[in-house]
């Protein structure tokens, strides 16, 4: 298997808990990888220049156009040379750090990384999405159905018309458990959700980096 490529979107550091599950899949995980921080080092938003270069020969490129499309071209290359993914993506505001759309946005290109007329180049890959909250939204909670990180993620990362990989989702939840008072009651589900996110992701980076 070639490289694991690991996109970080988390703004909190050391303090993620995203990062800190990541963390426990990274030293589970035999093998080589390639590692991009968005929250250190964002990519750029994409614009009418970085839309217009994808149907512009690169002949009559502007200036504008040729630097967008080197842009995606890095990121696109980064993506199809992986061999498995990690995405580390916490819930902000109901829905993903725009770090990581920005991402997204600039490697989802219609004939390059998908195609509605067959597969994706990366197509059954395998890829593990982390995505760390501070309340719960599965069944029967409060919030169900508010989740707009997840059902999105797993839609365009793993549907056969989009990316095509093969996602597995580990889902640390009331991180805020710890922080809030009013939510003392909580701690100990979320401290259960912490031990089960770790071991799974530790389980998942052995089973991939073994296959």
């Amino acid at each position: 298997m070639s490289y694991l490529l690991h996109i970080e979107s988390s703004s909190l550091g050391e303090a993620s808990v995203s990062r800190q599950v990541a963390r426990s899949f990274r030293q589970a995980w035999q093998g080589e990888v390639v590692y991009r921080d968005l929250a250190e080092v964002p990519v750029p938003h994409l614009n009418g220049a970085g839309i217009t270069a994808r149907a512009t020969e690169p002949a009559s490129r502007t200036p504008e156009q040729a630097d967008a499309a080197k842009v995606q071209d890095e990121l696109i290359e980064e993506f199809l040379g992986a061999g498995a993914y990690l995405f580390t993506v916490p819930m902000y505001n109901l829905t993903m750090p725009s770090v990581f759309k920005a991402w997204l946005d600039q490697i989802m290109v219609d004939g390059r990384t998908f195609s509605h007329a067959g597969p994706s180049p990366a197509a059954g890959r395998p890829a593990v999405l982390i995505s760390a909250r501070g309340g719960g939204y599965g069944p029967g909670a409060p919030r169900e159905g508010y989740d707009y990180v997840v059902p999105v993620l797993e839609a365009i990362l793993g549907h056969d018309d989009l990316l095509g990989l093969d996602v597995t989702t580990v889902i640390p939840e009331l991180t805020m458990a710890r922080h809030a008072p009013a939510l003392d009651a909580l701690l100990p589900k979320h401290e259960e959700s912490m031990a089960r996110a770790h071991e799974r992701a530790q389980e998942l980076a052995a089973a991939i980096a073994a296959a």
